[in-house]
């Protein structure tokens, strides 16, 4: 293997592991709720699983920019399966027997109240199957729309402006995937009301287009970063070749 396909090769898996990890984690903390009131003194609440989710569509763009967007739809099927396998074991977990060792050293917390360890483990890791639903339609929706928009926006652009192409293809497909998680999880599956899906629904979107403003820097720096690593003409060779990669 020539030292471009190594690097090549190198680039893809670096970015995919950034990717499917920030991905999985924001899966996974997403059922906690908080306030960005006592957090940050904004109003609305936000899923946890916002504040790493703009590593997800960064990275999202990297990937879109040098492998095309066949390159982000690939990593992103195996993203979802290894979620639900995520899931599955966790899943299973829940159902193991405690030990009564265990639940006896843990029962009271640290003020000597009552505490049933294992049922805590359950409410946090057993987030039900509304929930585990409804990230894996969004993330799958959002990621199909994000790579497509923003492959129409290169060609519609003749490959300039890489700020419009990802914050463009970021504020459309999260608009989708903000919006769809919570119904699906929280309505469909679960009790809230209508207005509350679409008051968290519509701060993690907020958050969420503010991250990818924010975050234009970012994406300028890696690819600062990726063409010196890359080299001049590889890079271009890279693009081109992204650009045509758009079959899946």
């Amino acid at each position: 293997m020539n030292t471009y396909a190594q690097k090549k090769q190198q680039l893809y898996l670096v970015l995919s592991g950034i990717f499917l990890v920030n991905a999985l984690l924001a899966e996974i903390i997403g059922v906690k709720i908080f306030s960005a009131d006592k957090l940050m003194g904004l109003p609305g609440n936000l899923t946890a699983g916002v504040l790493i989710w703009p590593a997800v569509f960064v990275t999202t763009d990297i990937i879109n920019e040098y492998f095309g967007k066949k390159g982000v739809l690939r990593i992103s099927y195996l993203t979802v399966a290894l979620i639900l396998f995520a899931f599955g074991v966790i899943y299973l977990t829940t159902k193991l027997p405690p030990a009564d060792f265990w639940l006896d050293v843990n029962k009271t917390d640290n003020l000597g109240r009552p505490f049933n360890i294992d049922f805590a483990y359950q409410s946090i890791f057993r987030q039900g199957l509304g929930i585990i639903t409804g990230s894996i339609v969004a993330f799958g929706v959002g990621q199909v729309l994000d790579a497509t928009i923003f492959a129409a926006i290169r060609r519609a652009t003749g490959g300039r402006y890489v700020w419009l192409r990802a914050t463009g293809s970021t504020l459309i497909s999260q608009l989708v995937d903000s919006f769809v998680v919570l119904f699906i999880a929280f309505k469909v599956f679960g009790n809230w009301t209508m207005e509350q899906v679409l008051s968290v629904a519509n701060t993690n979107y907020w958050y969420k287009s503010a991250s990818a403003i924010l975050l234009t820097p970012v994406l300028y720096l890696a690819h600062f970063l990726i063409d010196r690593y890359l080299g001049p003409a590889e890079t271009t060779e890279l693009q081109a070749e992204a650009v045509d990669n758009v079959s899946v």
